[in-house]
């Protein structure tokens, strides 16, 4: 199994950790980081920072929402960073959420299916080097060629919903699934294998996103209960934790309580369902449990504290306990 790190960009944070936690991935040993977009940074600029702050990762940017950023630009962003640091780079791209597109963003997520696979064979192209020929329903770029030297960046998409699988089997070099189950995961990784048999092709390579945080104090278990609030009512995700058993707090989500009543609510074993929490030996027998779901990478989102800012702790102690299904 191969490893990863992507920023946590926690709100309860600095902002500027999220520095901080790139040089810990790459002291670790880590090849590769993820660099989101959400409500601090925007990924470009923070990745063309990184690049100067370490040396040697490459930096795969997103998943960029596909209604927010349109192709030209998320090539334009990732040739430059390309360009500017001279690593290594990718791109994920995904279709996001209401609250970030239609709240933040003022964007539509109508058709968000076919934005992605638009934008995927957009994107494809300019980062290849070519000149754009995709005059999509939702989006698209047309006689478009990137000045800057072509990344040829491998391109992951982001899905849970049975669209998002089919457009990852067409056009993906790798699908990544964020904070889900090994359970769930399997659901998806078998999904993604029917969806490329039927367009009768090999299917990408599957990470998942997962929170850790290796023996955990107060404040990183607060984080991580945080972190996992927004998905308890959403569509999949509640099912998702209905099944692992939390089936009385996926209720109370939906009855749209104060985000601090749900809060106080979550237990320690809700985060537990969806990344790697505890001991050594529980971080390794849980990434034994994706591996055996079908998964081929976890990208750890490390939580981070006063007693272990960048998460540098919990990343070294992940890339040790996990070493064994490292290859």
């Amino acid at each position: 199994m191969r490893l990863s790190v992507s920023l946590g960009l926690w709100q309860d944070r600095p902002p500027e950790e999220a520095l901080e936690t790139a040089r810990a991935a790459e002291a670790a040993g880590y090849p590769e980081l993820w660099i989101g977009e959400m409500a601090t940074w925007d990924a470009f600029a923070l990745g063309t920072a990184i690049g100067a702050a370490t040396s040697r990762m490459s930096l795969t940017f997103g998943p960029l929402a596909v209604t927010v950023r349109d192709p030209a630009t998320i090539a334009m962003g990732v040739a430059s960073v390309a360009a500017l640091t001279g690593r290594s780079t990718g791109v994920a791209l995904g279709t996001s959420s209401d609250v970030v597109v239609r709240g933040w963003h003022g964007r539509s997520r109508d058709r968000a299916a076919t934005a992605l696979a638009e934008s995927a064979i957009a994107v494809r192209q300019l980062l290849d080097g070519q000149k754009s020929t995709v005059d999509g329903t939702v989006v698209g770029s047309r006689g478009y060629r990137l000045r800057l030297a072509a990344p040829k960046s491998p391109l992951t998409i982001a899905a849970f919903g049975p669209r998002a699988l089919e457009v990852a089997a067409r056009q993906a070099d790798r699908m990544v699934v964020n904070l889900v189950s090994p359970a769930t995961a399997g659901a998806l990784v078998r999904g993604l294998r029917d969806a490329a048999a039927r367009a009768e092709v090999a299917p990408p390579p599957v990470a998942a996103w997962v929170v850790g945080a290796v023996d955990p104090g107060p404040a990183e278990i607060e984080q991580l209960r945080r972190g996992v609030v927004g998905y308890l009512a959403a569509p999949g995700y509640g099912e998702m934790f209905r099944e692992a058993g939390f089936g009385d707090l996926v209720d109370f989500a939906r009855t749209r309580p104060h985000p601090r009543e749900l809060l106080a609510a979550v237990p320690v074993e809700a985060i537990a369902t969806v990344g790697l929490l505890g001991s050594r030996e529980d971080v390794a027998a849980k990434a034994r449990e994706y591996a055996e779901a079908g998964i081929d990478e976890l990208v750890i989102v490390p939580a981070t504290s006063d007693d272990d800012p960048g998460g540098g702790k919990t990343l070294a102690a992940c890339r040790s306990a996990v070493v064994p299904f490292d290859a």
